[in-house]
């Protein structure tokens, strides 16, 4: 079944609720990378051409105590989504209240009002967190429909995206999450076959579900990262000192087991004596020394990789090759988003987080169909999960 998007909305002289995900990094009250305010204009800015009045909402940080609260005030985001929009933004600082009601009532069509960081409800008792269904009716009754946008925040439900949607007549997905459901949705619902999966990171645990349900369903599972020398130990390799999951070996080799001739691991591996940003050595899987530390994938690995891909029509990749903070392990990981941006023809997916960062960092985002906005999101996406931020937006 399809989701109806906000352009299947009336929004003429409605107030339209917008959860967008404005939690963007800010280092001293100044925001560092305004990607995810930009990937949610064109939601807003269909609402205000279309003559409805936004209301626009967002967690910014986890609030805990009273000291988080300076921290992550939103308001610095309210001017920013002002510069990129072009349009006046009314702030109000507060998450309820007569001040908020009031805003929200007097706006006219094609205004733009935003509220304080939906979190600040965590501060007692994690209303908004844990869903609280007071507070999802009280923000509900602000407005007329419900416009998720928030992919971000997707595989949790929260008072501002599930409470809010089982309090109103009508909700409907931005474009933003629209985008999320076709590509990453795609990939697990229909994906266009050769499909192919590559999964890196630090941590086999982190992933277990996500590599269980690829190997059901993508033609090859590439694994890199740090969780490779989990299974290159199962398998009995010496490993030398990188890091391995010791309460994991018994999984990797079931893993290993159930996804012969699907599970693809490295063939080298670019190794040095400590963990440090100095130039490193190629050596085979097969004869790292007692001291020796995997730090990138090597250049063999990319070889096998590249012919993997060869004629996919379906990739996704989360969680880089290597560390590739330390400019002598980033090879694995460019290299990685080098095979994506020349695959002719085939849908490329990067689910969110240090892979999303890496192809942004390294300038290849606009080279590949489609970087996922949510980390957590899209790995619980492609595991098969129902994320609760997308199950309650209604159906067309």
């Amino acid at each position: 079944m399809a989701k109806k998007i906000v352009s299947d909305l009336q929004v003429k002289g409605k107030k339209v609720l917008i959860r967008v995900d404005f939690n963007v990094p800010m280092k001293n009250g100044v925001i560092t990378d305004d990607t995810r305010i930009r990937a949610a204009l064109p939601t807003i800015e269909y609402v205000v051409n279309h003559g409805g009045k936004a209301i626009v909402f967002s967690h910014l940080g986890r609030i805990k105590e009273e000291a988080d609260i300076a921290k992550n005030d939103i308001t610095p985001v309210a001017k920013r989504l002002e510069e990129l929009i072009g349009k006046p933004v009314k702030f109000v600082n507060a998450t309820r209240g007569k001040e908020l009601e009031n805003a929200a009532n007097a706006l006219n069509e094609g205004e733009i009002l935003m509220f304080q960081n939906t979190r600040y409800e965590d501060l007692d008792g994690k209303k908004e967190s844990k869903n609280d269904p007071e507070l999802g009716k009280y923000w509900a009754s602000l407005g007329d429909v419900f416009v998720n946008d928030a992919f971000g925040t997707a595989h949790r439900a929260a008072a501002s995206n599930v409470g809010i949607a089982a309090n109103v007549k009508e909700t409907a997905a931005g474009f933003l999450l629209e985008k999320e459901i076709k590509y990453i949705g795609g990939a697990v619902d229909n994906p266009v076959r050769p499909y192919v999966a590559i999964l890196g990171g630090a941590k086999v645990s982190d992933k277990i579900g996500v590599i269980e349900a690829l190997l059901n369903k993508a033609d090859k599972v590439l694994i890199g990262g740090a969780m490779m020398f989990t299974f290159l130990k199962a398998m009995g390799k010496n490993i030398g000192t990188s890091k391995f999951e010791e309460d994991k070996l018994d999984l990797a080799n079931e893993l290993l087991a159930k996804g012969k001739g699907k599970l693809v691991l490295p063939v080298d591996t670019v190794v040095n004596k400590a963990f440090e940003d100095v130039k490193g050595t190629v050596k085979s899987v097969d004869a790292l020394d007692a001291d020796d530390m995997g730090l990138d994938i090597g250049p063999k690995t990319l070889e096998l990789f590249a012919k993997e891909l060869n004629g996919a029509k379906t990739v996704v990749w989360n969680g880089p090759m290597g560390v590739f903070e330390m400019k002598n392990y980033a090879a694995g990981t460019i290299g990685v988003c080098e095979l994506l941006a020349n695959l002719k023809d085939a849908n490329t997916i990067i689910g969110g987080g240090d892979s999303a960062a890496a192809a942004e960092s390294l300038g290849y985002a606009d080279k590949v169909s489609h970087i996922s906005t949510g980390g957590g999101a899209s790995l619980e996406y492609l595991e098969g999960i129902e994320l609760p931020g997308i199950a309650c937006v209604d159906e067309k």
